[in-house]
């Protein structure tokens, strides 16, 4: 089983990858639960519909009965709405401060559950055991959040779990946009850190239908990438924006399409390619390279569609909201070479030159 140490200035937490990682309920975390005066389980539906009972199992075994609370899956879970029943559940349960959450599913679903957490009673404990190759990112750094209409993560706040267990064996039944969504996030990783891993990648011809044992091994890279940069930035005050590289026109992407329209992955995908580009203006990134990610992109199986579908100003109306957004410009992470990432402040008219390139070059190799 992989393990990784998180280390922070005031507070420090495993990460856990491998098929028995919920075996450690009853061992390691054992006192974990212990301590909890309740234990309760956030699931999101099509994590629970699969799984639930490999966790309850777990938990069983440590003499544990939790109280269970499902909500929708994917981005539906993150809302206002959602988020406020979950609140009340836990005060119609008894919860009280000294109580533990369990996030059970996808990414959407830990953001969600981290910030009920980070908010109920001013916070309670939780731990991440995330269903998806997708959360392998969302799960580890203490980002927590809701989504508004407006916005994707525009309510949140930072409270970092207590301990992240990734069963890997739950990842054997993702369906293949699922798993297309989590490697996006797993390339990002890559592209920010790491040039030899990036080309490796680009050329894995199992890059969407993955062995568990390479899955594992390439999870594990990821979130050493992302444990090395929270350490280094808890807040986001410098280097963890690297790991935003591709999200600031992906999240308009995604917000564009409806969130849940298109996965988070499926939108940051495009995101890196509109980076690339922006990379090959202000950095070394060559124009043949963004094209060989478009075609590698293409290949398996996402999609560029948005970007001949919808207007500049649908994307610019999300981008200018952005969190990273200040006095109308926007702050891209872009490529000064592969592994070799910055931050860059890009006016609306340069961002609409990009896109607009982005259109001719999809349109090029259809």
């Amino acid at each position: 089983m992989g393990k990784l140490t998180i280390q922070l200035p005031d507070v420090q937490y495993d990460v856990h990858i491998g098929e028995h990682a919920y075996d450690l309920f009853s061992s390691d975390y054992k006192s974990l639960l212990d301590i909890a005066d309740r234990v309760g389980i956030i699931a999101d539906k099509q994590a629970a519909d699969l799984h639930l009972s490999v966790l309850l199992d777990a938990l069983e075994n440590a003499g544990v009965s939790p109280s269970i609370k499902i909500v929708p899956s994917g981005e539906k879970c993150k809302t206002a709405q959602v988020f406020f029943e979950c609140q009340s559940y836990l005060v119609k349960e008894n919860f009280t401060r000294n109580s533990l959450l369990i996030a059970f599913g996808g990414g959407a679903c830990g953001d969600l559950t981290g910030f009920v957490a980070a908010t109920f009673m001013r916070g309670i404990k939780f731990v991440q055991c995330p269903t998806t190759i997708l959360a392998h990112d969302s799960a580890v750094g203490g980002k927590t959040a809701i989504n508004l209409p407006e916005g994707k993560n525009m309510v949140g706040s930072f409270h970092q779990p207590s301990v992240v267990l990734f069963n890997t064996k739950l990842l054997t039944t993702l369906p293949t946009r699922e798993i297309r969504s989590g490697m996006a996030e797993l390339i990002k990783h890559a592209f920010i850190s790491d040039a030899v891993w990036a080309e490796q990648l680009l050329e894995e011809k199992g890059f969407i239908n993955p062995t568990e044992q390479w899955l594992s091994r390439e999870l594990l890279k990821g979130i050493q990438v992302k444990a090395t940069i929270v350490a280094e930035d808890e807040f986001e005050h410098s280097t963890r924006k690297f790991l935003n590289f591709g999200h600031t026109f992906g999240h308009a992407v995604e917000a564009v399409c409806g969130f849940g329209g298109l996965s988070h992955g499926e939108s940051i995908m495009i995101g890196m390619a509109y980076s690339f580009i922006l990379s090959e203006r202000h950095g070394k990134v060559d124009a043949s390279f963004t094209d060989r990610f478009i075609r590698f992109a293409r290949k398996n199986g996402y999609s560029f569609a948005p970007v001949l579908e919808h207007t500049f100003d649908s994307f610019l109306e999300f981008m200018v909201k952005d969190k990273k957004a200040a006095f109308g410009e926007m702050n891209f992470v872009i490529l000064e070479s592969l592994g070799k990432p910055f931050v860059k402040k890009v006016t609306a008219e340069e961002c609409e030159q990009v896109f607009l390139d982005l259109q001719k070059r999809i349109e090029m190799g259809e």
